[in-house]
């Protein structure tokens, strides 16, 4: 076992619980609140995440609720912004059982208008601004929206779709014919749905994942008051994308347990991440794994030990960088979590006990599965759970107080549930994700199953792809997966691919085909030229060997790399630029 797998196989022991319980003393007010609404939060509570914002503005409306750039918006201010974003999208007919859909970059308007829609009783839809052409109109059509909110830097992509009435973000406040809290908030109740998140789907386009009011509190209750433990005069930075939980969920509910506020960043730039961290006077920031590593790849600067960070929450910290990113930037607490846009429950490093994602006190299994299908393996009538130490498939239980809010697709949700798995008539969420056990009910995530990867934060379909590869005239069969690149976090796209009789690959045609169909993070960065694609019922685990064998030195087919543009011909040095940052993928 080498150094890093080592990390990896990382142990909770009784003496990282004991020393880490002194420590929790000051937070245990916070810690205690959010216990108690874990423990008491039902989906038929009258509560909603408008009616939350909309008391925190009442308690403390002078206090700055969002900064951006050379802007900061106080809640009161916000709160009389989003009031009339909500009177615009009720003039178009929006109210309980609706939908908003809202695409726009990260910038404070497009935040409010995701509170007028849920302060309605809508749920909002919020599109992945990297969405265009077929995958597109697949996600608007999908979400059957009354309205749709556009940034003007995004109407040109709509341009190709079909819409429903689009409705200016710039311009929203325009006509609004109130600035009242609408009657309605107050009625909600925690069971409807607040937002849908896109996720890759196995089928070739996205899915739209359910997120309700119900599991959107516990995440303030868990991740923000038992994890996370903000302060009122804390500042959270998020320049995550707002169509992410990350930052819709994570780094919002964080902000409002505590009434503090949120520093929105445009985008991430390794170059002026601690610029602004320090510019927005931030106290705790939003990451994922790549963000850190990215971090790491920067050469080092003074401004990046004079901010005033004192806790970061996240998730994909990998363990062979932990220790050099907290103490290179000097992190004292890492509220790193395991969760998922459609998952049921989350796991949050509560204890900040290094290289873990942290437990959960909602029942859970972590189970052996079958390599080949990526589906739990049967023993019997049941399952078998794995071995504090061993890696598993996690399973989350479905119950009254964890229910799984499924997506739009009926049949794709219930694909995703695993029924029987211990006892008759139980029900699991089957999360495609293999975790390690660590012991205490600690598990550290190891690694994704199934037809989608994880590359620069975003899940990719493999199907999705193999759709845009295959529409090209030259191409007979794609096959996607994902494979290990060293120094990064995830899985970088590789296809092998079968060339129809007579054609000659067309690295510069191909390039400029994925560029116009795939986000920029779907596009793979290697292609391998094969001669046969296997169909039999081995076909699975041929899929496995593909994946198994890399870009490696072994590998005697043609090798192509994409460089931006492009494919080019494998050279030994690629994998390292990709790491460095130098390749524009």
């Amino acid at each position: 076992m080498d150094a890093s797998e080592q990390l990896a196989a990382r142990k909770v022991r009784f003496v990282d619980v004991l020393r880490a319980l002194p420590k929790l003393a000051p937070d245990g007010l916070r810690m205690a609140r959010g216990a108690v609404g874990l423990v008491t939060l039902k989906p038929t509570t009258k509560d909603s995440i408008g009616h939350i914002f909309q008391r925190a503005a009442a308690e403390h409306p002078e206090r700055p609720f969002l900064r951006f750039e050379d802007t900061e918006i106080t809640y009161d201010q916000a709160n009389l912004l989003v009031n009339q974003y909500a009177s615009v999208y009720a003039a178009h007919g929006v109210g309980p059982g609706s939908t908003v859909a809202v695409m726009a970059g990260n910038r404070p308007e497009t935040l409010l208008a995701a509170l007028a829609g849920v302060k309605l009783g809508a749920a909002v839809g919020m599109i992945n601004t990297n969405q265009r052409g077929d995958v597109l109109d697949h996600s608007v059509r999908l979400l059957n929206a009354t309205v749709l909110v556009a940034g003007r830097d995004y109407r040109e992509a709509l341009d190709e779709v079909t819409t429903p009435k689009i409705l200016d973000l710039e311009t929203l406040a325009n006509g609004a014919t109130s600035t009242a809290n609408p009657a309605v908030t107050a009625t909600l109740t925690a069971s409807i749905t607040a937002f849908y998140i896109f996720t890759s789907g196995t089928t070739g386009m996205p899915k739209a994942s359910s997120m309700s009011h119900f599991r959107w509190l516990k995440s303030m209750a868990g991740i923000g008051g038992l994890g996370v433990r903000l302060r009122a005069d804390d500042t959270l930075y998020c320049c995550l994308p707002l169509y992410h939980n990350n930052a819709l969920t994570v780094s919002l509910s964080s902000v409002l347990s505590a009434g503090a506020t949120l520093a929105l960043g445009r985008s991430f730039s390794a170059s002026r991440f601690w610029d602004d961290v320090v510019r927005t006077r931030s106290t705790a920031f939003c990451y994922i794994g790549e963000l850190c590593r990215y971090l790491l790849n920067q050469p080092p600067r003074a401004i990046e030990r004079e901010h005033k960070v004192r806790v970061v929450v996240g998730n994909g910290l990998r363990p062979e960088i932990w220790h050099e990113f907290t103490e290179r930037f000097g992190i004292k607490r890492v509220a790193e979590f395991y969760g998922a846009s459609e998952c049921n429950l989350a796991f949050i490093n509560a204890l900040n006990i290094d290289q873990t994602a942290g437990t959960c006190p909602l029942p859970f299994a972590v189970v052996e599965y079958d390599p080949d299908t990526g589906k739990p393996k049967r023993v019997g009538k049941g399952l078998r759970k794995v071995k504090s130490g061993e890696v598993g498939l996690l399973l989350t239980k479905v119950t009254n107080r964890a229910p799984f809010d499924g997506y739009t697709d009926a049949d794709a949700s219930e694909r995703k549930l695993v029924r029987n798995a211990f006892k008759k008539d139980d029900c699991w969420f089957d999360t495609g994700d293999l975790v390690r056990m660590q012991g205490f009910k600690h598990v550290a995530f190891v690694d994704r199953l199934g037809d989608t990867f994880r590359w620069k934060g975003e899940n990719v379909a493999t199907t999705e792809v193999e759709g845009a590869i295959g529409e090209r005239p030259d191409v007979e069969q794609a096959v996607v997966y994902g494979v290990a690149v060293p120094g990064t976090d995830g899985k970088a796209g590789m296809a092998a691919v079968k060339l129809r009789d007579g054609a000659r690959f067309d690295g510069q045609v191909l390039g400029k085909h994925l560029a116009e169909r795939l986000p920029t993070y779907a596009i793979p960065l290697f292609v391998r030229v094969i001669n046969e694609v296997e169909q039999t019922s081995t076909f699975k685990s041929r899929k496995v060997d593909l994946r198994d064998e890399g870009y490696a030195s072994s590998v005697t087919d043609p090798l192509f790399v994409f460089t931006g543009d492009q494919y080019v011909p494998w050279y030994p040095s690629y994998p390292d630029e990709v790491a460095a940052g130098r390749i524009r993928v």
